[in-house]
């Protein structure tokens, strides 16, 4: 899978913007505050139809601009798609060959991403919504059902949260609408939580394999999925219902009492073990930057293993972040089978074959030209 064609039209700083690119390894070359990162998040936008910088969309669009239009060809293997996201202050539509689309959920997945930004090095030591939002965001791209499911327990999340802050502030004393709300927050965490734990599941195998090949074969990496409430992937269907009802059942007072929802996979994390210790508490810097590459290359031959196709791989000013024996097993993983955007300032001291013969393009306020 590769992205033939991409045209901006009032994305940040581009007024207009129509290039094309070869499935090969790309480079965007420029000083900081350019535009090579919006770019970048822009094939990221067409294909997640949201930002990895900003939940606010309104930020895409250009100063004084009523919209924002991302428009691309993505080249399958066995076809070539149209893809189009309009952003305006009322909302977004998106077109899947010409076709509007009646849930971003049905758009979603017509075109696989990777990103890899300094912050993804966050997914170990950051805070548990950054592994979340991982987590979501993967299995969304290879699932729509998955997707449409976490979309729904937001929204029901929130009616049970502002229910919960009507019982405290005792504007009304009927639990009947509680327990309606809780019963159709457990079967969508369910549904959720047995989808995570098969996902960490084909996400270890590939990462454990990718680490040990990184180590030199001295660390073994363990991916664990932490629920908040105490389900594990032996239960069947009808025993974790009974638990998480067990669960809302015994915290429902505190739950009163503090206006929100306690426990769920809103709640969840992931805990990532080298050698049997936690990394996030006990790991290295460079453990900590191997266990985030080691996930990021996994979840390219996870999607490879999905749908056939490899996805497409953004590194966001990530090269200059790792040590060239990292940039190099990194550049070797990638090395003319996956589609690649690198973002830099500058690429010297990166003697690696895959960066000399990438296409170059120059990037300078807002305008982008390639270097013949």
């Amino acid at each position: 899978m590769h992205i033939k064609e991409l045209h901006l039209e009032n994305y940040r700083n581009y007024l207009n913007l129509d290039v094309e690119f070869e499935n090969k390894v790309n480079v965007f070359l420029g000083e900081n505050a350019q535009g090579k990162t919006n770019v970048m998040e822009s094939i990221y936008v067409l294909a997640m139809a949201k930002s990895h910088r900003t939940s606010n969309d309104k930020d895409l669009i250009r100063w004084e601009a009523d919209y924002a239009k991302i428009k691309g060809r993505v080249e399958k293997s066995r076809n070539s798609v149209p893809l189009e996201l309009v952003i305006s202050k009322k909302g977004k539509k998106a077109k899947c060959n010409h076709l509007e689309q009646q849930r971003l959920s049905q758009y979603i997945g017509n075109m696989n991403v990777v990103m890899f930004a300094p912050e993804d090095l966050h997914l170990v030591k950051g805070n548990p919504q950054v592994r979340r939002r991982f987590i979501d965001m993967e299995i969304g791209q290879v699932s729509p059902v998955y997707l449409h499911d976490i979309n729904q327990y937001h929204k029901v999340l929130q009616q049970r949260n502002h229910y919960l802050k009507q019982l405290q502030i005792k504007k009304t004393a009927d639990y009947t609408m509680l327990d309606v709300l809780t019963e159709q927050l457990i079967d969508l965490a369910v549904k959720i939580v047995r989808k995570r734990f098969d996902f960490i599941h084909l996400l270890q195998d590939w990462a454990s394999t990718i680490h040990s090949g990184i180590s030199r074969g001295v660390e073994k990496l363990n991916i664990i999925y932490e629920p908040s409430v105490g389900v594990s992937e032996e239960n069947d269907w009808s025993k974790m219902v009974s638990i998480f009802e067990e669960k809302y059942h015994s915290q429902r007072q505190k739950e009163i009492e503090r206006g929100v929802t306690l426990s769920g996979p809103h709640r969840d994390d992931l805990v990532f073990h080298v050698n049997e210790k936690n990394v996030q508490t006990f790991g290295s810097q460079g453990q900590q930057r191997t266990t985030a590459l080691s996930v990021k290359l996994a979840e390219i031959e996870l999607i490879h293993s999905e749908i056939k196709e490899y996805p497409i791989l953004l590194l966001d000013d990530v090269l200059s972040e790792l040590d060239d024996y990292r940039q190099s097993h990194l550049l070797n993983t990638i090395q003319g089978k996956v589609q690649t955007f690198v973002t830099t300032t500058s690429t010297e001291g990166i003697h690696h074959q895959t960066l000399q013969e990438a296409s170059t393009f120059t990037v300078e306020a807002g305008t982008m030209t390639q270097i013949k």
